[in-house]
């Protein structure tokens, strides 16, 4: 029984990054044809022309976590060769059904190339966590040792830990709003209903920062153990640190701080203030605000006009796995304060006034 939990997160891990991976394969998901060639006519291909290094990378960088997960997720007694050689054909022959998928889509080619560079990323992940996975995400492993002493039990604490995992993945697009999520209105094509004024942009921008970090931090508080500020502390460091290399990266000239808007600068100081008396509120409080900062944070960037100077590098829009990824991360920044909602009434209507010890019976397997 003392493996169960890490059977239980690395298992999670492995099959939320299986899907995640499945999603940015195939994105957008529209227009399905038969292209009328053979579904693997593309295996014996002879090298490209046309050679975009980026792309390979993002394809060995893509699956290596996958490796990593998968070998971590395999039961502890197996060798470390044969953890590395189930992950790796697992990754593998995942690729090769994304990779003979993208035969259907109009806006995608599949590639014998992208198999090379998913198989050895998955190949070196796994090898990895073959070697690093236990002392990682075991039983003792730290990853465990972490979530034991900071993050409340049961399957509730391993949903909260994955949407935090997704939250940072989400900071990862190309926008310069800092912690903002639920953009429906750009994942849906509608324009913007305010024009541009820097008055008002300042505005939106001071009040979505200061309500997004307390919808964030307090999500954290509400999933965490004990009056620790730390595991708060973190997540918003995490955050920072996304959105800066994300900004670093898509931005025109390289701008890792482009993120910085003065709204953003005055953001975080009223909600950095804010924050300080609601982590001393009772949890239940802390509930109740945290789902309140998440729909008013939500509607705000839905409001805010968009920001035109926004410096977005077109060279990269060439690659396409970077489109892929910003597909990804539309999606997952777009829809996580609606799951974030709903788990954070489960875990309300779960635990209630248990959020503090130990919960209750009924509420320990959740």
């Amino acid at each position: 029984m003392a493996s169960r939990p890490h059977v239980h997160l690395a298992q999670s891990l492995a099959l939320g990054y299986t899907l995640l991976v499945a999603y940015a394969c195939l994105h957008p998901l529209a227009g399905w044809r038969d292209s009328g060639l053979p579904a693997l006519d593309w295996l014996w291909a002879p090298w490209p022309k046309y050679f975009i290094l980026e792309d390979f990378v993002f394809n060995i960088l893509g699956y290596l976590p996958l490796g990593l997960l998968a070998a971590a997720a395999l039961p502890a007694a197996w060798g470390p060769r044969r953890k590395v050689a189930v992950a790796t054909l697992f990754a593998g022959l995942l690729s090769l059904g994304l990779e003979a998928a993208q035969n259907f889509l109009p806006s995608r080619v599949a590639s014998n190339l992208d198999l090379g560079g998913n198989i050895a990323g998955a190949l070196i992940g796994a090898l990895a966590g073959a070697h690093w996975g236990e002392g990682l995400l075991g039983p003792q492993g730290r990853l465990q040792r972490w979530r034991a002493r900071y993050v409340i039990g049961g399957r509730s604490g391993e949903a909260g830990l994955m949407l935090l995992v997704l939250w940072l993945l989400g900071q990862l697009g190309a926008t310069d709003l800092l912690f903002a999520t639920g953009d429906l209105r750009s994942l849906l094509g509608i324009p913007p209903p305010l024009p541009f004024r820097p008055e008002r942009f300042i505005a939106f921008d001071t009040a979505l920062t200061a309500s997004a970090l307390l919808a964030i931090a307090l999500f954290t508080r509400c999933m965490t153990r004990g009056a620790n500020p730390l595991p708060v502390l973190v997540v918003l460091a995490l955050g920072i640190g996304a959105k800066t290399l994300a900004t670093w990266t898509f931005f025109h000239p390289g701008a890792p701080l482009a993120w910085l808007t003065p709204g953003a600068e005055r953001g975080l100081v009223v909600g950095s203030l804010l924050l300080l008396p609601c982590l001393l509120l009772p949890r239940l409080a802390q509930h109740a605000l945290a789902g309140s900062c998440l729909l008013v944070a939500t509607a705000l960037v839905n409001l805010i006009p968009e920001n035109p100077y926004l410096a977005y590098g077109r060279r990269l829009a060439d690659i396409s796995n970077v489109l892929n990824f910003h597909g990804l991360t539309q999606l997952v920044d777009s829809l996580w304060p609606f799951v974030a909602l709903a788990y954070l009434s489960a875990l309300g209507l779960w635990r209630g006034e248990h959020l503090g010890g130990a919960p209750p019976r009924s509420a320990r397997r959740l």
